[in-house]
This record gives structure tokens, sequence and C-alpha cells, in this order.
């Protein structure tokens, strides 16, 4: 029977806290688009911190579970992980060269939080009969001087350890992640058929970096499952797993988890606010001609941000090209949502969802006392800034009025707000700007306002 999916199996140890072993590696399976298999060598009690507990499965029933995988769904590619001890790195080395599907392995010797998990003689037996089998192995800097007994200090030192490990070992190719080498960019060098390879991307600042070497391994080994060359399962990997860095999860008290998810999960949140913002539109054209009453001289606008987790800046915003504009006795909408599209709005909103995060949909309309007093009738809670106020180290900043106004006056009002208006100044048009918790609430507000006028 044929399969429709491919399907990657990780063979490794289970993070109780979710942030590393079979739990990342299941999680990057599905974000990369393989069916995830998975035999686990070693229960941990883990957390951000630190591993409490370690508990290792018997070899036979690690064999097991992978022998039951491969019988019966099959395995396109596979990732090693914790192994912990020279029995199951023997055992497992012996089932996948009966079976013979490609192996991505991580030389997992030490956790995040330092806690050592693989044991000493257990590295002479990963070296001797585990890595030779490996389409390609993926240590960091330490791991990589664990496995050849030299120091890697640089990119040099890297490029020297990706051939080394190679030509001692017999792997088919070996990268030496440069997470943990010095420089503005991370760096890997790959070795493989002769050439090296690097795989460039930009350094990011966090502590929640929990699982990096589990998900990008699995990564590789998924874009190998989908039949990928190794060069170019790799720098799809590598792609994924600065994103996931990128967007790693702040939970705990030590090293937060990367977040795996965040490589399907943000394609989805934009289709779904652009979906958001074209119903809003149609709510806002459906009432025409009352809506026509309250757009501003400078033209209206109405935007949504993705998930707050995620957006982080305007370009994580999408609103209506060209605004919204009166049109006879009724209103133009110029052009279909896009991100990235106004500056104005996105400010508002990425400014509003930093204090109340539920709120990430904003729109400008037109200032009178009329609106400010149906708005109070309706039950919606209203603040303000006064533009005189604002300090001048701000006001010569392009952009920073709408920062500091709505940080204003959200902190003024001590709770959400629906409506912050400011009255104005030398050539600045007095401005009510409403906020929701996405578009098509924000487009029923102003409708609500607009019929009473």
């Amino acid at each position: 029977m044929s399969r429709k999916i491919p399907v990657a199996l990780t063979i490794a140890g289970s993070d109780s806290g979710g942030g590393a072993g079979i739990q990342a590696d299941l999680k990057t399976f599905a974000a990369m688009g393989v069916h995830g298999a998975s035999a686990i060598t070693s229960i941990t009690a883990q957390n951000t911190k630190e591993v409490r507990a370690i508990y290792d499965l018997p070899p036979d029933i690690v064999a097991m579970q992978i022998e039951a995988v491969a019988d019966d769904i099959g395995v396109d590619a596979a990732k090693t992980g914790m192994l912990s001890n020279a029995a199951i790195i023997s055992k497992v080395s012996n089932v996948i060269k009966r079976y013979g599907f490609p192996v991505v392995v991580d030389p997992v010797i030490v956790a995040k939080s330092g806690a050592k998990l693989l044991k000493d003689d257990a590295i002479d037996v990963l070296k001797k009969e585990l890595i030779p089998l490996a389409k390609i192995i993926t240590p960091n800097r330490m791991e990589a001087e664990t496995l050849l007994g030299v120091e890697i200090k640089d990119l040099k030192s890297a490029r020297e350890a990706a051939q080394m490990l190679v030509d001692i070992y017999g792997c088919e190719a070996a990268i030496v992640k440069g997470g943990h080498i010095e420089g503005e960019y991370s760096i890997d060098i790959m070795y493989y058929k002769g050439l090296l390879y690097e795989f460039k991307s930009k350094r990011i600042a966090t502590r929640n970096t929990h699982g990096t070497g589990c998900s990008f391994s699995a990564a590789i080994a998924a874009g190998i499952a989908k039949g990928k060359s190794i060069v170019d399962a790799v720098e799809s990997a590598k792609q994924f797993i600065t994103t996931a860095i990128e967007y790693g999860l702040d939970i705990g008290f030590g090293y937060g988890p990367v977040n795996p998810i965040a490589y399907i999960y943000i394609p989805a949140e934009r289709y779904r606010v652009l979906e958001n913002l074209e119903k809003a539109i149609e709510i806002l054209n459906e009432n025409s001609k009352a809506v026509a009453k309250v757009i501003p001289e400078v033209g209206m606008n109405i935007g949504m941000a993705i998930d707050p987790i995620y957006a982080k800046t305007p370009l994580d915003v999408a609103a209506i090209p060209g605004r919204i504009t009166r049109y006879r006795d009724g209103i133009l909408i110029k052009g279909k949502p896009e991100f990235g599209v106004s500056r104005h709005i996105a400010n508002a909103i990425l400014t509003m969802i930093k204090i109340y995060p539920e709120y990430r949909a904003a729109a400008n309309i037109a200032y009178s006392e009329k609106i400010i007093e149906i708005a109070n009738s309706l039950g919606f809670s209203t603040a303000y800034f006064d533009r005189k106020e604002e300090p001048e180290d701000i006001k010569i900043v392009e952009g920073a009025t709408i920062k500091w106004g709505i940080e204003y006056a959200v902190k003024k009002a001590g709770k959400p707000v629906d409506i912050i208006y400011d009255l104005g100044d030398v050539g600045k048009e007095p401005m009510i700007r409403i906020f929701g918790i996405d578009a098509i609430d924000v487009a029923r507000k102003i409708v609500s306002i607009a019929l009473k006028i």
C-alpha cells in the first residue's frame, strides 16, 4: 500500500517540559509536513531549568518500537537524539542497519541546563557503531569537540572539524552548528562529498533556545523524508530553526523552548487576519452611507495584527492600501487588505497589544464632540491624550507620537479602552482611534456610532 505522506521517525528521549526530545521532534515533523512516529529511549523529569531524573528504557523495548513502525508504516527518514547508554546505542544501530533507512544523528551529550545525557562509555559506541551509519550528523561546537578531542573556536576550526568528522567516522555528511561560535551571525558549517557549505542566519539574542538541536535535526530528517537532497534539507532546516528561535516561548524560569509551530502558525495567522479584514470591509460597505459621515479628511484605515506572540513590526499588521475615503454619499475602498501598508495604524495596534494583547485591531475615524458623546452613550470606554503635553524629544521623532499618546491614554485610564482620541495640533487633524479584539469588532463599533449620527 502506497503512502501519501512521508514518514519521519524520532528515536530519542522524552522531555516532560515539552521543549526538547521527542516532543520537539514531533512538533517539527508536523510543521514540516511529514507524519511523525517515535521510539522513546529514555524518560526524563525535566523543565526549563533542570533535568531532575532520567529513566532509560530497556534496549529491546527501544528496538521493538522502531521495528513496529518500520514493519507497518515504513520509515522514509529517521533521527536520533538522546540515546543515553551504550546498550541502547548498539541496539538502535543494529536495527537501523537492518532496515537501511536514512538517519540523521544528533549526538546529544549534554542538556541545555548542563545535565549530562550520554554516559561516558556510550561515546565510544556512538563513534564506532552509529555515526558511520549516518546520512548526516549535527553536533554543536561542544559535541564536535568531544567527538574529535580538538578545540573549535572559530569558523576556520569549525570547517576543519566538519571534514574530520566525515573522514574519521565515515558518515556521509557532518554539520558543525554555529550557535556556540562567536560572531554577528550564526553560521553552520557542513562538509559533504568533498565540499564545504555555509548556512548563515542572523544571531538572535534570546534565552529561549531549549530544543534547538532537536528541532534542527528533526527538520533535516523531515526534508530527507520528503526526498530533498542533504543540501536542500539543511537549507530548509536552517530557515525553519531560525524562525523557531526568533519566536521562542518565554515560559518557565530557565531556558524557554524554541517554537517549531511558528513555522506554520504565522502563515496561517496572516491568512486569518486577511480573512477577518475582508469581512470587516463587507460590514463597512453594507453601511457605506453612515460610515461616510465619520471619514476624516486624511482618510480612514482599519488594520489588524497577527497573534501578539508573533506581531513585532508593521509588517505583521494588515490594513487597506490607499486608505478608505469618501466617494459621493458613500465610501471608496481602494484595494484589498495587505500587510505592511499602514505604518500609522500599525503603530497604534502594536502599541496597544503590548499593554492589552487582546486588542489586535484598530481604525481611525473623524473627531467631533458629538461622536464622543455617542460613543459614551453606547457604553464604549474612552480616553484621550493632548499633543501639547507631548515631550519635545518624542515630538521630533517621526511616528513616535502615536506610541506615546496611546501609552499615555491607557495608563491614565488604567484599563483597556475602546476609543482613544486626541484634539490635534498645528498641522495635525484631531482623530479618534477605535480599538477591538479583531477587525470585525472594530467595524461593528464604527457602524454602531455612525448610525447614530
